[in-house]
């Protein structure tokens, strides 16, 4: 039998395992449950009846967090002219285009989103072995492929952040750090929450949200109640 840890003992008297719970009370007891000594994030678990193989079953898009995701999200723009101007005033941490896109085909990739101007696409192309296995590939369905490039960088910088289906027909979604202030964590997953309940393809029969669970870094999840969020 495995010994359990301090934590995970203080754990089970606080959370019961076979209980779900309203997110508002669930997001109280991860304020209560020990932490790690660093800034956990808190992360919303889907588990959803979707078979990634189908085309007609993905699922990917892009939320604004209202309060952010409490990191200092570094933004990469691939641009030539103008946009390049724009995109620097808007808060972009590197702009650029070939030389950028060399730089990261020698394996440099000191950032977290990726965004590119259309005309820059056949370039970046060259990205996609790169890119592609870390999601930070462009794409115009998800808004980092567009001439709006001042725009999206603000978004970005703002709380923007992408879902997508997993191979296992999962979605895991950071909403800020368990630092934030309750109402901040409910706002935020409530957001993602239902931004994913919307994205339901028309390819799924039936139920489309099997389970939701919520956690931090370094601890178990408490599962929510699919009623009482209105989920399908």
């Amino acid at each position: 039998m495995t010994k359990l840890t301090k934590r995970q003992k203080e754990y089970q008297k606080l959370v019961d395992e076979n209980k779900v719970y309203a997110l508002e009370e669930a997001v109280s007891l991860l304020k209560k449950v020990p932490h790690a000594k660093f800034d956990e994030t808190v992360e919303v678990a889907f588990k959803l009846n979707a078979d990634p193989k189908q085309s007609d079953q993905m699922i990917r898009g892009t939320v604004g967090l209202p309060h952010g995701t409490g990191k200092n999200v570094k933004v990469l723009v691939l641009c030539k002219g103008e946009g390049a101007t724009a995109a620097k005033e808007a808060g972009a941490d590197y702009v650029g285009s070939s030389d950028l896109i060399q730089k990261i085909i020698s394996g440099w990739i000191d950032f977290d989103v990726v965004i590119s101007a259309p005309d820059m696409m056949r370039e970046v192309g060259k990205l996609g072995r790169v890119l592609g296995p870390r999601g930070l590939m462009p794409n115009p369905k998800t808004g980092t492929v567009t001439n709006d490039l001042a725009g999206a960088v603000r978004e970005s910088k703002a709380g923007r952040i992408e879902f997508k289906l997993d191979k296992l027909g999962n979605i895991n979604v950071g909403v800020g750090k368990i630092s934030f202030e309750e109402k901040n964590i409910c706002d935020n997953a409530s957001v993602v929450i239902k931004a994913i309940n919307k994205a339901r393809p028309h390819g799924i029969k039936g139920k489309y949200i099997k389970n939701i669970a919520i956690a931090i870094t370094m601890g178990p999840g408490i599962r929510l109640d699919l009623v009482k969020l209105g989920t399908t």
